[in-house]
């Protein structure tokens, strides 16, 4: 089907943080977008404000007409909903044209250059620093992002003339192998997914077939270290990248006061003195990828300091709600060992004299049934944690698997307790916050607003 062609788009799962920059990028073609969606949410509103059709009743009867035309309309298929949907079954039973998100974002990109950024985590703010630099610079770009850039609130951005789309490259369920860039960051393949691989080697062969796909003329930008066995084309360059080594790298790091500047060396080029504009350490090392496919692509240095400072940042991605002398509290979507490890380390650096507190919501059963040892060793680097009960997301329980395995798992002295997520506030009301961060990919966010309240009306009574 071509894109060009068809007058109407049905989304099975709108609201996902993926599928929702399709819908705005077909409503910004004048299609006619429809979709359902599980629950109500804050992105599902913005979408049926900017023009979409949501519902949230799996019920055929309640897809628009407009939809119900094999020849003209395309779904587009989150793999999170279950094959048995209704309406899946629908589309499924009476021949309409299928895609997953991945297939489509393989179709739009084939025709520009892709900037593709991938790995098991630091993806999302790797390739929406990566979108900024560009966006603001002469270069320009579009970008499907797997987050809400807070520089933009939106994780679409469109361009008519420029050559280059960035895109975030989801490992989930393979669906990076649609992809073909022209240019790919891979910023860590610690394994992940295992209810869909089943082995780390399965993992990491995905990555390597992933890296087959780079076109020739292109380049592969790898963190330096990773277990990875790239395998590309001829005519691929091959550059590797991390904080303190490899072809593109950072010197002369200077941490303090709530600030982070940073020289950046590559093979051809040096930058002075650039200010992160979201001071915590883990974005040096998301700063140096970003800006090397900056440089390689025209970017100039003085864009690229520019874009560096005014980098805002993404929504649950170090997301810092306070931030001020007596309390800190942050929300971070971080949803896996090496991503909860990297942000303790991150705060840790910042505030080495504060007491660091999280409240951390495990996402799905499978992922915490195979790594609650190594989620247990990144959180007892905190001085307390909180354990709220598994976010199931696509998955049934798992007789055994709990929050209770990470907590049975914590080093002995660790401040720790559980609770329901319903009685987060009155558990925070009695402790004593310098530092407070929301860990977790699920619904934990959805407190976030609550928390907030509490720990300002805490600050006011002093302060007056």
């Amino acid at each position: 089907m071509n894109i060009e062609t068809i007058q109407s788009v049905y989304f099975v799962g709108a609201g996902g943080i993926g599928m929702s920059a399709l819908v705005r990028y077909f409503l910004s073609k004048g299609k006619v977008v429809a979709g359902y969606d599980r629950t109500p949410s804050e992105l599902t509103q913005h979408l049926i404000e900017e023009g979409a059709q949501i519902h949230y009743e799996e019920n055929i009867d309640l897809i628009p007409e407009a939809c119900k035309d094999k020849a003209t309309t395309l779904v587009v298929l989150t793999p999170a909903v279950p094959q048995e949907h209704a309406e899946l079954t629908y589309f499924r039973d009476n021949g309409f044209e299928i895609q997953k998100r991945a297939q489509v974002l393989g179709t739009i990109t084939r025709s520009s250059k892709g900037l593709c950024v991938a790995g098991t985590h630091g993806k999302t703010t790797t390739s929406t620093m990566t979108a900024h630099l560009f966006h603001q610079s002469h270069v320009g770009c579009t970008a499907f992002l797997g987050g809400i850039s807070k520089n933009y609130g939106t994780n679409l951005l469109l361009s008519s003339t420029s050559p280059y789309t960035v895109i975030e490259a989801d490992e989930f369920d393979r669906s990076f192998h649609w992809l073909s860039p022209y240019m790919s960051v891979i910023t860590a393949t610690d394994p992940d997914h295992l209810d869909i691989y089943g082995t780390e080697q399965a993992y990491l062969e995905s990555f390597e077939h992933y890296t087959t796909l780079i076109q020739p003329g292109g380049a592969l930008i790898i963190r330096k270290g990773i277990s990875l066995q790239p395998k590309v084309k001829e005519g691929v360059k091959m550059y590797t990248y991390s904080r303190d080594e490899g072809d593109f790298h950072a010197e002369n790091i200077r941490i303090g006061n709530g600030e982070i500047f940073i020289d950046f060396v590559g093979p051809d080029i040096r930058i002075d003195n650039i200010q992160l504009g979201v001071p915590v350490s883990i974005n040096i090392e998301n700063g140096v990828a970003a800006m090397a496919l900056a440089h390689l692509n025209g970017v100039t240095p003085e864009e690229i300091k520019q874009g560096m400072a005014s980098f805002r940042g993404v929504d649950r991605r170090f997301d810092f709600k306070i931030k001020n002398n007596r309390i800190v509290f942050l929300s971070d979507y971080a949803h896996h060992p090496s991503e909860i490890k990297q942000s303790v380390m991150s705060m840790r650096e910042l505030y080495r004299d504060k007491k660091i507190t999280a409240v951390f919501q495990p996402h799905l059963y499978t992922r915490t049934r195979d790594f609650y040892k190594d989620f247990a060793d990144s959180l007892s680097l905190l001085d307390e944690v909180i354990l709220v009960d598994i976010y199931p997301a696509r998955e049934q329980p798992i007789p055994g698997v709990s929050s209770r395995l990470i907590y049975d798992n914590l080093r002995p002295g660790i401040e720790k307790s559980m609770c329901k997520k319903e009685e987060i506030l009155d558990v925070l009301k009695a402790k004593h916050i310098e530092v407070l961060i929301t860990l977790g990919a699920g619904d934990i966010d959805n407190y976030v607003p609550g928390i907030c309240d509490l720990l300002s009306r805490r600050m006011v009574p002093s302060d007056n």
